[in-house]
């Protein structure tokens, strides 16, 4: 009997300990990290877009990058607490919200003005490598287009590394950021999203020199297209895509290109101000909501801590939506981002940009360029800007603004009336 009792004592005992320990293990389980890769989609109207985004975590706070290409989009703030997210990109004056629940992300993307859309993710898994030799579409094509700004046709650059593929779509704004997928089920599926823009295409390869494209994306409606290549293209009378140094003009070249807004303190700033007389100006066409012109942004920046020793300037002539106008946070926070010093001046809303700049036309280009001789008249337009992953449209850009620059500051600057 007392042996009896003894073991059954020694039972409870080792049952309690059990109890016990599980109870410790599991109040001293970390919680599932975010550090790392997520494979995420965005659902904007009846598009949905995967991407990869990545989370970095701290405690409680979590440090968040979107990518286009090699480049990376960096969020401006964010925490982490009781599996609540919060991830701000102020520059772009949008925000993430989600629950982390059984693994697995869910909540909304946007901001109040573009609205509020569904977003999940779970930790990035690499996708199966498939066995299907894919049919080799790298290159360049073009695609037929009416636009409504004019254009005939968009450029298609399509780089391939057996069934992976990358491509951009260039228009005369600027390209769609890098689309990156693979080959599956006959076609190439690519995607991209960087918390400005977010595309979806399709490429069906129908023959060497056509393609089936379909093309979607956050701000644009599904689209059947074809793409050719482009010999193929002029041969078949398509036009070829748009000219971005031809694309904008002055009415009348021998006027001086004229100015006058309220810098971000409220101060008039006018191209007859002292400080430009003499210099070689570049007035930027740009606003915060323009993917393209986050993109121009930081070249510009190089290009005035290079050459404003020499006697550039750069004037940003901003055009913000309404709501930017009452409680402005993301202008001076793209400003902050990019670490921009040259001047910026608040020109009015979008729909103005035809009567504040009534010298100008066809300007319908976001972001646009114009380079300013000594003398203050217009010298060159450069609608768009092709951004990286444009690859060599992007490299001989950055080279034509650079001589356009170098060949003007090489001018001498007129000679002061007597009666100035």
């Amino acid at each position: 009997m007392i042996i009896s009792m003894e073991k059954k004592e020694i039972a409870v005992r080792t049952t309690s300990f059990l109890s016990i320990t599980l109870l410790c293990a599991s109040v001293m389980l970390p919680a599932q990290s975010l550090t790392g890769l997520w494979d995420a989609t965005i659902t904007w109207d009846k598009v949905t877009i995967p991407f990869t985004i990545e989370f970095k975590a701290q405690g409680s706070r979590v440090e968040s990058a979107l990518f286009n290409g090699d480049e990376r989009v960096t969020s401006t703030g964010g925490s982490f607490a009781d599996s609540a997210l919060h991830i701000s990109f102020d520059h772009y004056a949008t925000h993430l919200d989600a629950k982390l629940s059984d693994g697995e992300l869910t909540g909304q993307y946007g901001n109040t003005r573009l609205g509020m859309h569904n977003f999940q993710a779970r930790p990035h898994q690499d996708a199966p490598v498939g066995s299907v030799r894919p049919p080799d579409i790298s290159g360049l094509w073009d695609i037929p287009i009416e636009s409504a700004k004019g254009e005939h046709a968009w450029r298609l650059i399509v780089r391939q590394n057996g069934a992976q593929a990358s491509a951009a779509i260039l228009r005369v704004d600027g390209d769609t950021g890098l689309l990156t997928g693979r080959y599956t089920d006959g076609k190439f599926v690519l995607n991209t999203f960087d918390g400005g823009r977010g595309f979806h295409l399709e490429l069906v390869p129908e023959s060497a020199t056509k393609l089936g494209v379909t093309y979607s994306g956050i701000h644009s409606a599904e689209r059947q297209l074809i793409a050719f290549r482009p010999a193929d293209a002029r041969a078949q009378g398509i036009p070829e895509p748009a000219d971005p140094e031809n694309h904008t003009r002055m009415k009348d070249p021998s006027e001086p290109l004229r100015f006058a807004f309220p810098d971000l303190n409220g101060k008039v700033v006018a191209n007859t101000d002292a400080r430009f007389h003499g210099k070689v100006v570049l007035v930027n066409i740009t606003g915060s909501w323009c993917p393209n012109c986050h993109d121009e942004a930081p070249f510009l920046e190089e290009l005035y801590k290079k050459y404003r020793g020499l006697g550039l300037e750069i004037v940003a002539l901003d055009f913000e939506d309404a709501e930017q106008f009452k409680d402005p946070t993301r202008l001076p926070a793209f400003v902050k981002k990019y670490g921009l010093e040259y001047t910026y001046l608040i020109a009015g809303i979008p729909d103005q940009l035809q009567d504040k700049l009534p010298q100008a036309e066809n300007l319908n280009s976001w972001p646009t360029t114009f380079f300013l001789g000594r003398d203050g008249r217009v010298r060159a337009v450069h609608a768009g800007f092709a951004a990286k992953a444009s690859g060599e449209f992007h490299q001989e850009m950055r080279q034509r603004f650079t001589n356009t620059v170098e060949r003007l500051l090489a001018e001498s600057a007129p000679v002061a009336s007597s009666n100035e």
